[in-house]
């Protein structure tokens, strides 16, 4: 963000320096040829008024005294290399001494007038330093001011980014009267909806969890109690069923107690990847029972991550349990792959409606034996989106579906 402030202000700084260069080249183009046009009539009006005075004199014998820097030279007195020239005006440097020119004839033979320009070289060096001085200090002028106004303009802008960034309870600029502030309480505004959208969600998770808990261990004690004191199969199977899924359900409600919660990861103690994975799969493989699937932990080089060991074991149990519900036949097999985990299945894929929302896309919601599956995956992205870890999607090789949680941003070195 700072470097992309400092390009604004260099961008604002630079181009009112490029409009002050423009307004000099223009005034320069104008300047000279102003000081060009005034010299030039200057010259030819004097050599023309020194031609209407001295010719006539010369004719009559008369002496024509010059003023120093001006001549006059009839016939044989004219210069060797002055002679022959046209008629008119001219321009020409003799010996490097440049001179003006008025080259004209009468009946009584060539003339000219010459005017040394060295006086006006020296007058126009004046006047172009002066020039170049007065714009160089312009443009240096330009640059600071520009530099000065960019500061202005891009500060208030950049206190308002980083307290955006930051998280800052109470916004600057909110007092100003103009644009800036104008934004400033937009963004106040709309931050404040924000937080307490968040907040309301935050809230809601908790208390439906809290609310749950009791429930939930009522109904684990009840199970238990039929599975010490039932004697009749049909019974202790029911009541291993409700055990199993009070204890599932109470596992999700602490999840998302804990994903209520602001994430703070840095004092968390490391949690070993492989025994979790282990875990869950071992967890799980009574969900395959008299179906012709095979659920294996194929194992892989160990990795820690800092993160809730609850988290890690919902993410990768909610993979493993979505592969066992909806394989039919064939392999669910669990590896660590460098600082993922990847569960890899056989079953049916993904329905449409469940990749478009992993996706981030409106969809219809799935219908059928795939419903739940949408759910479990929405849990484990919001755990991955907690925790800095990545969930990726991709569809294996003769059908089925490979899951990979990327934990690379959560290794511990």
């Amino acid at each position: 963000m700072r470097r992309a402030m400092e390009s604004l202000k260099r961008r604002v700084a630079i181009g009112y320096t490029l409009y002050a260069l423009g307004f000099v080249l223009f005034f320069t183009f104008i300047a000279a040829l102003a000081v060009e046009g005034i010299e030039e009539h200057l010259v030819n009006n004097r050599l023309r008024d020194v031609e209407v005075w001295a010719a006539p004199r010369s004719i009559a014998g008369l002496p024509v005294e010059m003023p120093a820097g001006l001549s006059f030279h009839r016939g044989a007195d004219i210069p060797r290399s002055l002679r022959g020239l046209p008629g008119g005006l001219q321009e020409k440097h003799v010996d490097g001494v440049g001179l003006h020119i008025l080259a004209g004839s009468d009946t009584h033979g060539d003339y000219v007038v010459v005017d040394h320009t060295s006086d006006y070289e020296k007058v126009e060096l004046v006047v172009y330093s002066m020039f170049a001085a007065s714009f160089i200090g312009f443009l240096a002028f330009s640059w600071f001011l520009g530099g000065y106004v960019a500061r202005r303009l891009v500060t208030p802008v950049e206190e308002l980014a980083a307290a955006v960034a930051g998280g800052a309870r109470e916004l600057p600029l909110q007092q100003r009267d103009d644009e800036l502030g104008c934004l400033a309480r937009a963004f106040a505004a709309h931050t404040d909806e924000l937080r307490a959208v968040l907040e309301r969600e935050r809230f809601f998770t908790g208390d439906v969890s809290h609310e749950l808990r009791s429930p939930l261990t009522v109904i684990m004690g009840a199970a238990e109690v039929l599975m010490a004191n039932s004697s009749n199969p049909a019974t202790q199977t029911a009541a291993e069923r409700i055990y199993r899924a009070a204890q599932d359900a109470a596992g999700c409600v602490h999840v998302l107690l804990l994903l209520a919660r602001a994430p703070d990861l840095t004092h968390m103690d490391e949690v070993d990847m492989a025994s979790v994975a282990q875990r869950e799969v071992d967890a799980y493989r009574p969900l395959l029972a008299n179906r012709p699937v095979r659920l294996s932990y194929e194992g892989g080089a160990p990795f820690g991550v800092r993160a809730p060991r609850e988290l890690c074991a919902a993410a990768v149990g909610n993979l493993v349990r979505n592969a066992c519900q909806y394989t039919e036949q064939g392999e669910i097999m669990v590896r660590l792959d460098g600082r993922r985990v990847i569960v890899e299945d056989s079953g049916p894929g993904l329905p449409p409606a469940v990749r478009a929302a992993l996706a981030g896309q409106a969809a219809a919601p799935p219908s059928g034996a795939s419903a739940g599956t949408g759910l479990g995956l929405a849990l484990v992205r919001r755990i991955c989106s907690y925790v800095g870890a990545t969930l990726e999607l991709k569809d294996r090789p003769g059908g089925g579906s490979i899951f990979t949680l990327d934990f690379h941003n959560l290794t511990i070195p």
